[in-house]
């Protein structure tokens, strides 16, 4: 199950000048690696950010879990227009949910929990509950721009990480970080593709 950051900063360019927007890129990683991997593993779509009224609340399960899904995948990121607020940890809630507890979740985001979730206490409960796995791919993080400062333990991850690295830090996967197009497109083939994830659904 792939949850997908549609939030505003991924309309925005990287901390280079010459960079596209993050979701040109993502597009063209999404693009690459998804009919490499739809005849192997059925692939789910949420998105987070985008929509109408309280962008907190915009939680889009575009579909669930389908096998050969690689053109409905491309279909639904092609379309995205990033707005809104980064809602991450209820997202990734959303989708053990429509997993039924039982599965691989990969978090794709440009930066922090924006909407007052807990990420590193859903990934304890995640951890607890023993059969859910999430990997978080972090795409063009970038010094304190998206650093929690503080000290508890939803805001002690290192700058230039998200705090949403305790979602796979805890639950058994795997923290990727992706600088370039060609580093998301390695995060997304290592998380989605590798055979050691063939327990995703």
């Amino acid at each position: 199950m792939v949850v997908f950051d549609g939030s505003g900063s991924m309309a925005e360019m990287g901390f280079n000048r010459l960079d596209l927007p993050r979701i040109v890129e993502a597009r063209h990683a999404v693009r690459m690696v998804a009919p490499r991997v739809a005849p192997l593993r059925r692939l789910g779509l949420i998105v987070y950010g985008p929509g109408m009224g309280d962008s907190c609340s915009n939680i889009d399960l575009r579909f669930a879990p389908l096998a050969n899904a690689a053109g409905r995948m491309i279909s639904e990121i092609d379309g995205l227009e990033p707005t809104g607020e980064t809602p991450l940890t209820d997202a990734v809630a959303r989708a053990a949910k429509v997993l039924g507890g039982a599965g691989t979740v990969v978090l794709v985001t440009d930066g922090q929990e924006t909407c007052g979730g807990a990420p590193c206490q859903l990934a304890a409960e995640l951890a607890a509950e023993g059969q859910v796995t999430v990997h978080v791919i972090g795409f063009k993080l970038r010094g304190q721009h998206f650093a929690f400062p503080g000290g508890d333990g939803e805001q002690d991850y290192q700058t230039g990480t998200t705090v949403a690295r305790c979602l796979a830090d805890r639950t058994g996967g795997s923290y990727v970080s992706a600088e370039t197009v060609q580093d998301l497109i390695g995060a997304l083939q290592e998380t989605l593709g590798c055979p050691l994830y063939s327990a995703l659904r």
